[in-house]
């Protein structure tokens, strides 16, 4: 195993922390009583490390730039500037400077990577946090990342025993944080902006460890899963510490800024003035404004004075604070947004009443063009049907943010195109909407799944190893069988799955598979059990040739 952190690394690093994060971020929404009890610290650190993924990703597309592979240096950039693009809320502006401050060393460096360099660029990265924080606060974020540092600092071993050691010492560090701030004591939680962090060191631990990047058909069980255990959470809602005499302010404040460096004091101070949880974080002419205010124009007026203030979102505290209590909005009826891969399964889904947001196969959509779908749908209730399990986190951060807009959104995990399929079947706009949930859901979790893929390279499988080229036969998500040829594999799979029973057969041909081999597997289930009627669809998915679903 090298004992190196390259470019490569560094995407497999971000994108383990954009899925642990996802993966926590209900609980994380749920830590968050400082400074503001307004439940989305994990959405909007999943925010932040999404845009840093989406910035990130491009570097190692064929087509982008000269085609030469992306350097240490070239990554950490292009990861830090897009957590600094996409930085929401306290916490995420906050992980972006940490990452920048990493960035300075890492990308200064001459492409060394190694513990050393890694170790310095652990504490660059928390001096940099407590440097953009106007009045830091221990108990927070801030103290979990000075204890990573510290502990790299004293880890004088590999690269892996370096991670190691920073992982652990921030979760102790996470566990302590009720002892350091009232607020958290009283609530009986530890912070929320913590917990992310030990998530995203974790993840930079196992990304080391591992030293494989992930790519957008990964057939195994992923990365080692770190488990983080936190206090249990009593009364969030009620326990916010004042953040100065007279009561927290009402709005949240951020916006990008294009201003020179001379140009920052002037505006730290005059922000410093009317508000408080102030962070102003970047560099180089571009910067990420973070403050609390009663006066949102006063903090936006203070920017104009520094420089081209934009991309500006202000947040109401009561609003935040109770999401489902919006104003009610203009728009009326409701609407089924199904996300599909392949023209075929997206005409099915029009034609039972959906609208349809086409994905990439090799890219997901993310949470902001989920939520743009459901925006242009301009209904009051909007049902969202993922079709892939790889979406629950993106969903979740995007109906956080639309129920703030006053819209009525239930994500109905779906976990494949046919169990949506299913969910259209029963759906009916006339019956109040938790019913209409109910019934898609009971629909979609009562429909078996499974698909044909092909394998791309060598790999361990609940199966045994498969090979480039073998077929797989996925049942409920897992590999239950390696085969040699499309035909046999589907006829193995039909089989197991017919065994637990079932009335109706869905198949949904790929792009490009012959009509043949429905045909073969028809033959199969009326020759054996021909009390179950089959449908066979030109679903025209390139992410798997064969889509099978049994109700």
């Amino acid at each position: 195993m090298p004992d190196t952190l390259d470019a490569p690394v560094v995407r497999t690093w971000c994108r383990l922390a954009l899925a642990a994060v996802g993966q926590a971020r209900e609980e994380i929404d749920a830590l968050n009583v400082y400074p503001v009890p307004d439940g989305d610290t994990g959405t909007n650190l999943y925010l932040t490390l999404e845009s840093a993924a989406a910035a990130l990703d491009p570097l190692f597309e064929p087509s982008g730039g000269t085609g030469a592979a992306p350097g240490l240096g070239d990554a950490m950039q292009a990861m830090a500037r897009g957590a600094l693009l996409g930085a929401r809320g306290n916490s995420g502006v906050i992980l972006a400077q940490l990452l920048r401050g990493m960035t300075e060393v890492l990308a200064d460096g001459g492409g060394a990577g190694d513990s050393a360099a890694l170790r310095r660029a652990l504490r660059r990265a928390a001096d940099a946090g407590y440097e953009a924080v106007a009045r830091p606060v221990e108990g927070t974020l801030l103290t979990v990342a000075a204890a990573a540092a510290r502990a790299a600092e004293e880890c004088s071993g590999s690269l892996v025993e370096v991670t190691d050691a920073a992982y652990e010492a921030s979760r102790r560090a996470l566990a302590a944080t009720p002892g350091q701030l009232d607020v958290l004591a009283r609530a009986g939680v530890v912070d929320a902006g913590g917990r992310g962090l030990v998530a995203v060191l974790g993840a930079l631990a196992d990304a080391v460890a591992d030293q494989r990047p992930l790519g957008p058909l990964a057939l195994d069980s992923g990365p080692r899963r770190r488990e983080i255990t936190s206090q249990a959470v009593h009364g969030c809602a009620d326990v916010a510490e004042p953040a100065r005499p007279g009561g927290s302010p009402a709005f949240e404040v951020i916006y990008l800024l294009d201003a020179p460096d001379e140009a920052l004091p002037a505006l730290r101070a005059r922000l410093a003035e009317v508000g408080d949880s102030l962070v102003v974080v970047g560099g180089d002419g571009l910067w990420n404004v973070h403050v609390h205010v009663d006066d949102a124009g006063a903090a936006v007026e203070a920017g104009i004075a520094a420089g081209r203030p934009y991309r500006i979102r202000i947040t109401h505290f009561g609003d935040a604070a109770r999401r489902t209590a919006a104003e009610p909005r203009e728009n009326s009826g409701r609407a089924v947004i199904s996300v599909v891969h392949g023209s075929g399964i997206a005409r099915l889904c029009t034609e039972a009443g959906a609208a349809v947001l086409h994905a990439d196969p090799d890219r997901p959509p993310s949470s902001a063009e989920l939520a743009g779908a459901v925006r242009r749908a301009e209904a009051r209730e909007v049902v969202l049907l993922l079709n892939d399990p790889e979406l629950r986190a993106v969903a979740g951060a995007a109906a956080d943010q639309l129920r703030g807009e006053g819209i009525r959104v239930a994500v109905i995990p779906t976990r494949s195109p046919v169990q949506g399929l299913a969910a259209l079947a029963v759906h009916e706009a006339g019956r109040r909407f938790d019913e209409d949930v109910v019934s898609m859901t009971s629909a979609a979790g009562a429909t078996r799944y499974a698909e044909l893929a092909v394998a791309e390279g060598e790999s361990w499988t609940m199966a045994g190893v498969c090979q480039a080229g073998d077929v797989l036969g996925l049942i409920d998500g897992d590999v239950a069988v390696i085969g040699s040829d499309l035909g046999g594999t589907g006829e193995v799979v039909l089989d197991r799955m017919l065994a637990a029973g079932g009335e109706l057969l869905t198949l949904v041909l790929g792009d490009g598979v012959p009509q043949q081999l429905a045909d073969r597997l028809v033959a199969q289930v009326r020759r054996l059990r021909p009390e179950v009627d089959t449908v066979v669809y030109d679903g025209g998915q390139e992410s798997a040739p064969l889509l099978i679903g049994l109700e």
